[in-house]
């Protein structure tokens, strides 16, 4: 046989081996893991305290903070409101008011903030926000209001250039 032919059928049978692979979200347990190790060993930032105040000013500027870097991928309100592709990125953006995003501590947000959190495509903001900036926004995520609330971002609902 020529070895052209031999790379042909291999190639086909590579092919038809990988017709079945497809990926499926992640069960109970491997959520889990995952969790567990973002929680404990991945994302810094434990022990570090949120110098930031939690008052309805402070809460008024996170939100405004948040409005320029998050509102794109999070909504308005950090749930996901109004964004079109938050459900089918993989991983799903998570609601930011979800029992999994709250467990974590003020500088684990802020670590979160600062340094991206790969491989899931959130980007680092070091750089391009202040570190003031960062905290307010973890004292925002902490007072999110109702989900649907602030409607949509304006570059999903079609008003982006209405005056």
């Amino acid at each position: 046989m020529r070895l052209d032919c031999i790379f042909a059928v291999l190639g086909c049978a590579a092919s038809f081996a990988l017709v079945g692979c497809k990926a499926t979200p992640p069960g109970k347990v491997e959520a889990a893991v995952v969790q567990w190790t973002k929680h404990t060993l991945t994302v810094r930032g434990t022990h570090d305290k949120n110098p930031i105040q939690s008052t309805a000013d402070k809460i008024d500027a996170g939100k405004q903070a948040f409005g320029f870097y998050c509102v794109v991928c999070h909504g308005r309100d950090g749930q996901n409101t109004g964004v079109p592709f938050a459900g089918n990125m993989s991983p799903p953006i998570p609601s930011l008011a979800s029992a999994e995003v709250q467990r974590y501590s003020d500088g684990q947000l802020k670590w979160i903030i600062e340094n991206g959190l790969s491989p899931s495509g959130m980007p680092a903001s070091k750089g391009i926000l202040s570190d003031d900036d960062m905290w307010t926004i973890v004292v925002y995520l902490r007072h999110l209001p109702p989900a649907g609330s602030l409607g949509e971002p304006r570059a999903y609902s079609g008003e982006e250039y209405e005056k």
